[in-house]
């Protein structure tokens, strides 16, 4: 196995992995970094998720643990509270990440990405409206998917051209998201304060109480989807030099769109249906990634290591704050997403002053 510089005229410096005759992978330099250390600081994000805390797990009984070796309290945090929730927060923070980066490469909007047409926004009022209609008869999780596949009908119906046309795609899905929030607040005043606290918890975004289930759904979404990603990779890249250009170097633009758009539905569905419309890390990830590597193309794999460390650092604050206890992640990733907005409002400033 060899690696061979390519040869670019501006840029961060390309390379080329060669794994015997027939296998060929090009990456940036700068991207693996990035991807490594995100993976690292990912590693040590979940061993201070089981380790601390009154119920955490020490240090050197963690591999037992991981390992299914450990008995008594550790066995017990780690199957039934911790460790749910901590693959769930993984894959879920993936799925996010990478539809993000998906997203924004089609639509050519750094601040683009599923929930701007109303996914999330679907998934609260499909959960608002089986807690208040149907409690008894189909679990909050799944009218969350229902809601995210029906508003994302509405969306596709409301375009004309299907998820062909970016600039409608996002006009739709805001009217969309406009309706489905209407649906949720009134849901959230209509029933009983003990559901309404619970509702509202489930539709800003939590990890609490997950099980091994749903660490099982939502991994099972990412795993499906990241070869379809790989493939989508190439085709995206070429796609935002332009449409007229991709066109003319043997590309299908429209194929590529749709098919990127749909991937990132199913990875955003997927998500809530586990965690709740998480509101900012699809939005957030793949633009830290882009600035962090510096290098055109969606970055896909970067977003989803990201994608996976802000959600799991986010759930860790939300355990071990001792101020805000019980909050739900999703108000902190609305709080880091706030900020980083604000980041970017004055970095635009101070650009146009300049």
């Amino acid at each position: 196995m060899t690696v061979r510089p390519l040869a670019r005229r501006a840029g961060p410096r390309r390379r080329m992995l060669r794994m015997g005759p027939w296998i060929a992978l090009p990456f940036h330099l700068s991207a693996l970094v990035v991807a490594v250390s995100a993976l690292v600081l990912l590693v040590l994000a979940g061993a201070a998720t089981l380790s601390l805390g009154r119920l955490g797990i020490a240090l050197p009984d963690l591999p037992g643990a991981v390992l299914g070796d450990a008995t008594g309290k550790d066995a017990f945090v780690f199957d039934r509270l911790r460790g749910p929730r901590l693959s769930v927060a993984i894959a879920t923070g993936a799925a996010f990440g990478l539809s993000g980066a998906l997203f924004q490469s089609v639509t050519r909007n750094p601040l683009g990405s599923p929930d701007v047409i109303g996914l999330g926004s679907g998934a609260g009022a499909g959960a608002a409206i089986v807690a208040l209609f149907l409690p008894d008869v189909l679990p909050v999780s799944v009218g969350a998917l229902l809601g995210a596949l029906v508003a994302m009908g509405l969306v596709y119906v409301s375009t004309g051209t299907g998820f062909r046309s970016p600039g409608r795609l996002v006009v739709a899905g805001i009217g969309v998201a406009a309706m489905s929030t209407a649906i949720t607040q009134y849901v959230v005043y209509a029933v009983e304060r003990d559901k309404a606290s619970s509702l509202s918890a489930y539709v800003n975004g939590s990890l609490a109480a997950r099980s091994w289930d749903d660490a099982t759904i939502i991994w099972t979404v990412l795993l499906c989807a990241l070869p379809l990603a790989a493939l989508l990779a190439r085709p995206l890249a070429i796609g935002e030099m332009g449409d007229d250009l991709s066109t003319g170097l043997g590309a299908r633009p429209g194929r590529a769109k749709t098919a990127a758009v749909l991937l990132s539905i199913v990875l955003s569905a997927g998500a809530v249906s586990v965690a709740g419309p998480i509101a900012f890390v699809s939005l957030t990830a793949p633009q830290v990634a882009k600035r962090l590597t510096r290098t055109t193309g969606p970055q896909l794999v970067v977003s989803t290591l990201l994608g996976a460390l802000l959600l799991v650092a986010a759930d860790l604050a939300a355990q071990q704050l001792p101020l805000f206890d019980d909050l739900p992640v999703g108000l902190y990733t609305m709080a880091v997403g706030g900020a980083y907005l604000g980041y970017l409002l004055v970095r635009e400033w101070r650009r146009q002053a300049a």
